[in-house]
């Protein structure tokens, strides 16, 4: 991409060259030709000069852009034809009118800018595919990204929407990840490492939301609204915001709740598949260990460890650490 933009660069200044010696060749009497094909180098360079100054200006700041100067134009128009400007010195009647289009272009154009994201109340995202018109569209917050286990969902095709993430979240990310405090820059090390892992499948479509947080807003005022005006769902484990959403509406998604539906419940007589990772106190006895963190001692599996086996829980003791679970061996996983 880098490259492509250097060289188009590079044909710009050549052509803005040519361009400048031509106009020289055309009024040959009334120029010089070092004097032309400055004049036109410099303008291919101002030109560049503008094209860095505006890196990071995406489409929908242009939409915005270009919808306030339209606006702001139709405004001043209609001012500058008003009774206002009937009558009176000529002069002082044109400076007017030009001192109202140029403050009220620039107004517009600079709230046009600020609620670039309210576009999509007016015009609603919509994706056009061979078979279907809309794509569900789910929205991530900070909260989702350090809790990391969006990447288990979309590994299990249990999501596979179209996923946005503000740009305002990765931000956050990054600065908490920079913070001087552990646990701050722990969450925003966690939660760039899970926008990493959801960016390398290739089943999962990412998309970060080009949307900035004023100074002082309230990010998750924000995240509600972003999530609003794409009429999409929230992903959030957060139960603050899981309320707010809730109290305004939103469609939402619980990933603590998803998570508690998914955890198989322990109880005795059932059976479990576990890993023995190690010998138990009792010379006969295997250790394994359950998704959440308990501990399971199976009789007779010493011999058996690093094999998955299939477990009948005969006994549950609660710890101060958690459960300890007993079981006796049904045979290995094949």
């Amino acid at each position: 991409m880098q490259q492509t933009v250097l060289v188009i660069r590079i044909i710009l200044l050549a052509f803005s060259t040519l361009a400048g010696l031509a106009v020289w060749y055309v009024f040959e009497e009334t120029t010089t030709a070092w004097l032309s094909v400055l004049v036109g180098f410099l303008l291919g360079v101002f030109l560049i000069l503008v094209d860095m100054l505006l890196k990071g200006f995406s489409l929908r700041g242009l939409s915005g852009l270009t919808f306030g100067l339209l606006m702001g134009i139709l405004a001043s128009h209609f001012i500058s034809i008003s009774p206002l400007f009937e009558g009176g010195d000529p002069k002082v009647i044109y400076i007017s009118r030009v001192c109202v289009f140029v403050s009220i272009t620039y107004l517009a154009t600079v709230i046009a800018l600020r609620g670039k994201d309210e576009f999509n109340l007016v015009i609603p995202y919509v994706r056009f595919e061979p078979e279907k018109v809309e794509v569900p569209i789910v929205v991530i917050d900070s909260s989702c990204l350090v809790d990391g286990r969006v990447t288990n969902l979309c590994q299990a095709r249990l999501l596979s929407d179209l996923l946005y993430i503000p740009k305002f979240v990765v931000n956050e990310m990054n600065e908490l990840s920079a913070s001087s405090i552990e646990e701050e820059k722990n969450r925003g090390s966690r939660g760039l490492k899970t926008l990493a892992e959801l960016k390398e499948l290739g089943h999962v479509e990412i998309k970060i939301y080009d949307s900035d947080i004023e100074k002082g807003q309230d990010l998750r005022e924000k995240t509600l609204f972003v999530v609003s005006s794409l009429k999409g769902r929230l992903l959030t484990a957060s139960e603050s915001m899981k309320r707010r959403a809730e109290q305004e509406g939103i469609t939402y998604i619980d990933m603590l709740g998803l998570g508690k539906a998914l955890t198989y419940e322990v109880e005795v007589g059932s059976t479990v598949s576990v890993k023995l990772v190690k010998e138990g106190k009792e010379d006969s006895q295997g250790v394994g260990y359950l998704d959440d963190g308990s501990m399971v001692v199976v009789n007779g599996a010493a011999d058996l460890i690093g094999s998955t086996l299939f477990v009948e829980v005969e006994s549950i003791i609660p710890t101060s650490g958690g459960r300890m679970v007993f079981g006796k061996m049904l045979g290995e996983v094949s």
